[in-house]
């Protein structure tokens, strides 16, 4: 399975808030969306998912141009996991993960014993099927973000989209979840996620994607697309690239000199 965009431009009706934007993600790898607030990283998602029509360019999902899919052709080929809520109704974890069976299911019919093993058994995937009987809107952002992740599993789609699944995580969970990630690419998944955390990029991303008012400044693999010049443009402030005893690199932000 494999995703493309060629010479993309997306936004809001006939607010561009992003153009010229080149992509491809097959299975197995893991691109990272890097930039900051209000780039465009959210919208892209909405219009790769097919949610926004693209307004310029083409999107390719295994070799089909994304208008010929229909909703449920496109949810079985990509799975979505938002951000971690807080949720509003009360539904049990295993409830939660299978409704990502839906797009398997028809206009009329329900969850079938199928339906419900692919759920626990994407529970027990993630290492939370303790979790399953649980009130979802009683849980830690952390497990949260593992049950939409297990979500997503269930869809059995090749390819997931993440949006921020970091975010407002501590550090430990940001390390769980961020695991997982690299667990699924290994199993032949292909992952598109988006930080706020360019070390994020460093350590966990086959390539990556930056972006800058909706404009690709970068996309490549993090130790050629990453560099000082191009982070410190990003993010209006000047970044200095170490590396760890561990061959594995970090962004320092280097504060402003004093007069």
């Amino acid at each position: 399975m494999e995703l493309s965009a060629v010479n993309l431009a997306f936004g809001y009706g006939r607010q561009r808030v992003g153009k010229n934007l080149d992509l491809q993600l097959s299975g197995g790898e893991i691109l990272c969306l890097l930039g900051p607030n209000g780039c465009g990283k959210t919208t892209l998602f909405k219009t790769l998912l097919g949610l926004l029509p693209r307004q310029a360019g083409h999107i390719d999902l295994d070799g089909r141009d994304l208008n010929e899919y229909s909703r449920a052709g496109i949810a079985r080929r990509m799975a979505y996991v938002p951000q971690a809520h807080e949720g509003v109704f009360a539904y049990s974890v295993h409830e939660m993960v299978l409704m990502g069976r839906n797009v398997h299911q028809g206009l009329f019919s329900g969850p079938d014993k199928a339906d419900r093993l692919r759920a626990t058994a994407a529970l027990q995937d993630l290492g939370i099927a303790d979790l399953a009987k649980r009130d979802y809107t009683r849980l830690s952002g952390g497990q949260r973000q593992l049950v939409l992740i297990a979500r997503a599993l269930a869809q059995d789609a090749p390819l997931i989209v993440m949006d921020e699944p970091t975010a407002s995580l501590d550090f430990g969970n940001q390390a769980r979840v961020l695991a997982q990630i690299v667990r699924l690419a290994e199993r032949g998944l292909g992952i598109v996620f988006s930080t706020h955390n360019p070390d994020h990029a460093w350590r966990y991303a086959s390539q990556v994607l930056l972006l800058k008012d909706g404009r690709a400044l970068a996309c490549g693999a993090p130790e050629e697309a990453l560099t000082e010049r191009r982070l410190s443009e990003v993010y209006g402030l000047p970044v200095r690239v170490e590396a760890l005893a561990d061959h594995q690199r970090v962004c320092v932000a280097r504060p402003a000199s004093r007069s």
